[in-house]
């Protein structure tokens, strides 16, 4: 799979807890000739491929199984408003050719939310069976601080590639609306982007590395996650696992996260005012932000943990190589 998401990420975590599982990445930008993917990459000596569906036909072989998992779906027009001309028409055409064939040479199909399922085979009229694995956090790592912070000023955490689909471009308006003695910090993601945002009670973090995110985390008191839409959120995931609470939007697969007005808020789509009025909410209250946390770390303990879902993988490998 191409690397620079959260898909790669997830996968890569998955390789360093199952043995025998090789991640192979390759560069995005290769996907703008695709025919040279199986030329880059190849899957010689492979039992079995795991792979995503925007690309997997390219890696298909009669010899060797493929089981497919879904992370999203944004083939569907709904994303048009955050595309780019480019992105719109490779949704339209080559790409959901290309997803709907690598679903139809599949040997099992899986997807990591509720959401991602349901959606895709609406959007694909598929009757196939997916199996929905969540993905899953290192809770050994991921942790809460040993102590919280007591001091001002209140940080709020953006993390993921600056991109309209995060709603990265919502963050100053956002940020303007907020209480003084709150400020939001951004990581720039694994991505290149225009979006560059500075002032008064906004400032980046950089580009952190992924095995230095447990301590950014544990930095701050809420992640804000004003995205368009998630296949599941993985920095949702972290950020409950170290016991923040979160202020997301009210879509796709966000819900199966965040239990609103437990774990966080839930907020409609692109709404500043919204997202500005919880924050400052949760920052008048350190009791309402540290019982909010707790909620969400002891939901990923329950669900959302590594553990889980490098089992539920290595079931469906040996019953596809079975």
């Amino acid at each position: 799979m191409a690397w620079g998401n959260g898909a790669y990420v997830l996968h890569k975590m998955i390789e360093r807890h199952m043995p025998n599982y090789k991640v192979k990445g390759y560069n995005p930008f290769l996907t703008l000739m695709p025919m040279v993917l199986p030329f880059a990459v190849s899957v010689r000596g492979a039992d079995l491929i795991h792979t995503v569906p925007d690309y997997g036909v390219f890696f298909y072989s009669k010899k060797i199984p493929t089981v497919v998992t879904i992370h999203h779906y944004m083939c569907d027009g709904k994303m048009d408003p955050y595309s780019s001309v480019f992105q719109k028409i490779h949704y339209r055409t080559d790409l959901k050719w290309f997803i709907r064939k690598s679903i139809s040479l599949s040997a099992a199909l899986t997807a990591v939310s509720a959401y991602s399922a349901s959606h895709i085979k609406k959007e694909l009229n598929l009757h196939q069976n997916i199996q929905v694995i969540y993905n899953g956090i290192n809770e050994d790592i991921f942790v809460p601080p040993k102590s919280r912070r007591k001091y001002d000023p209140v940080r709020v955490l953006f993390c993921g590639n600056l991109t309209r689909r995060k709603g990265a471009h919502w963050l100053p308006s956002i940020a303007e609306n907020l209480k003084k003695g709150v400020v939001i910090r951004y990581t720039e993601g694994l991505r290149r982007s225009h979006f560059r945002f500075g002032g008064e009670n906004i400032m980046s973090l950089g580009k952190i590395p992924f095995e230095n995110m447990p301590e950014i985390y544990q930095q701050h008191d809420i992640l804000i996650a004003p995205t368009v839409r998630e296949g599941f959120g993985l920095p949702i995931a972290e950020a409950m696992s170290c016991g923040l609470p979160v202020v997301a939007t009210n879509c796709s697969a966000v819900p199966e996260l965040i239990d609103d007005g437990k774990g966080g808020y839930l907020c409609p789509v692109g709404d500043v005012n919204a997202f500005a009025n919880k924050i400052n909410l949760l920052a008048d209250s350190p009791a309402l932000r540290y019982e909010m946390g707790e909620y969400n770390r002891a939901k990923v303990e329950k669900m959302f943990t590594l553990d889980r879902m490098v089992r539920e993988y290595q079931d469906l490998f040996q019953e596809v190589l079975g």
